[in-house]
């Protein structure tokens, strides 16, 4: 995942908080969805370094609010930058960490999750009342990624972070 600093990421985490009450946030955008890994966590570690090893890192842009129509989830779309989260997704699914997702896999930013479907309108309408309030930049820099496990008592931890190149990355290179 790769974690969206502040300004932008304490406004999300209130935010979160505020739409979903009792939930314990850190903004992010997920790269690799949840799943089971082939191996140990270890193995899925170097798997991802090895595959993202010289690649440049590259800015996002949260932009407006949507609904995931079966979930209900409500999340920010992503502007610049989503075909590269896109490209990232699609070569580091293989391997240690290989899995047959259910869904596309469509880089956001959750806001609400699990949410009854009853409530998921006015839940919209607030996160985006309080989004058009927000005035610091909208952009934030990817220049490493989290590999996280989550524990059986629902608790996310940081295995390990991997860096992307600051500079891109000279023509031949590979």
């Amino acid at each position: 995942m790769a974690y969206i600093p502040d300004p932008l990421g304490v406004f999300l985490d209130d935010l979160r908080r505020e739409l979903v009450p009792g939930c314990n946030p850190h903004a992010h955008v997920t790269l690799l969805p949840p799943r089971p890994i082939q191996g140990t966590a270890e193995e899925a570690v170097r798997h991802i370094r090895d595959t993202i090893a010289g690649l440049p890192a590259f800015d996002l842009h949260a932009a407006q609010i949507n609904v995931f129509p079966v979930t209900n989830v409500i999340f920010i779309e992503l502007g610049m930058g989503r075909s590269q989260m896109v490209d990232l997704h699609g070569i580091l699914n293989n391997g240690a960490v290989a899995y047959n997702e259910p869904f596309e896999y469509h880089p956001h930013i959750t806001l609400a999750q699990e949410i009854p479907a009853d409530r998921v309108e006015s839940i919209l309408a607030g996160a985006r009342r309080k989004w058009d309030e927000f005035r610091n930049t909208r952009i934030f820099p990817v220049q490493e990624l989290t590999f996280v496990q989550n524990t059986k008592d629902n608790c996310w931890l940081d295995l390990a972070t991997v860096h992307l190149e600051r500079e891109p990355i000279p023509v031949g290179r590979k």
